[in-house]
């Protein structure tokens, strides 16, 4: 049964005034045009015979998980503007590890709900071992026809989000010859054993500085090197006394917070709700439907950056 929305007399209301509950008619109107919205979505997905057409996959976006709760909230955030950009598509959150729901009951639950399709674009910046066993593995146990798109870095529309935080951190672009031979940025990522992690975050590193005029390291918070604080040494030595730490994490958690912790100057929050992470998460799951073959219960991993 479906709520009916609540009725009034127009004729004994005002332009302006409020409505019973302290609605106004300014939002009511807004109220009926979301309403129209959500039903011309749903509309189009019936045919001119009744028939229900078949709906878009599922986007499943996979968190690695984390024990710090800001990170959870901020996912659900970034999940809600993802929402807020493609009306109609089924958005879905699974986590590889220490959050619920993990990505196995997610799958699960799109199975009992009757979903036969969906795109798991992981919510990480590189290639590694989640993108390319973890998150298969789970995919591939699952009754659901999976694809896998690819991490979200490297990217241009990572790239951008970087740049803002940058900005917000009070980052400005040199002005000067002696502010640019003086400046550098370290980029601060997680971190991981798989070589090809280390090639995807030096590839942001290098667009960022085609983006700022600067040098921008790579660091990384944990098992591979060099770490953050030695990142800021070796450029403090080289002269470059005007160090900013971008923040290559998706969520607030210890390594964003680690690596906080270490910078001599300025460093950007993490990359969070920024919009173009909204944007960069449906440019995976377009990516992965259009390039990926016909879905199989074997998951196919899209690696292509563009």
């Amino acid at each position: 049964m479906t709520a009916s929305p609540p009725q009034y007399d127009e004729s004994d209301q005002r332009p302006g005034s409020p409505l019973p509950g302290g609605v106004h008619l300014d939002s009511t109107a807004h109220m009926m045009n979301r309403i129209s919205s959500q039903l011309a979505s749903q509309l189009s997905f019936v045919r001119l015979d009744g028939r229900r057409r078949p709906g878009p996959p599922a986007l499943v976006v996979v968190a690695h998980g984390s024990r710090d709760p800001r990170a959870l909230s901020t996912v659900r955030a970034l999940l809600d503007r993802v929402r807020a950009l493609r009306p109609g598509l089924p958005v879905h959150l699974g986590h590889i590890e220490l959050n619920e729901p993990l990505l196995s009951d997610t799958l699960a639950h799109l199975d009992t709900a009757g979903t036969s399709d969906a795109v798991l674009v992981p919510l990480l910046l590189s290639r590694g071992y989640h993108v390319k066993r973890d998150i298969p593995e789970t995919a591939a146990a699952a009754r659901v026809r999976t694809r896998v798109a690819a991490p979200l870095g490297p990217h241009p529309l990572l790239v951008d989000a970087l740049h803002a935080r940058l900005t917000e951190a009070g980052w400005r672009d040199p002005r000067t010859e002696d502010e640019r031979r003086t400046s550098a940025v370290v980029l601060a990522a997680a971190g991981s054993r798989d070589p090809d992690s280390a090639v995807d975050t030096g590839r942001t590193a290098r667009l960022l500085s085609a983006r700022l005029g600067v040098p921008v390291v790579p660091a990384y918070a944990t098992t591979s090197a060099p770490t953050v604080p030695e990142a800021i040494q070796a450029l403090t030595a080289r002269g470059r006394h005007r160090v900013a730490v971008a923040s290559c994490f998706t969520a607030p958690g210890r390594f964003a917070t680690e690596s906080a912790a270490a910078a001599p100057w300025l460093v950007s929050a993490p990359l969070g709700t920024h919009e173009s992470m909204a944007h960069l998460i449906l440019h995976r799951y377009d990516r992965a439907r259009a390039t990926s073959p016909v879905p199989t219960p074997q998951p196919s991993i899209v690696t292509a950056c563009a």
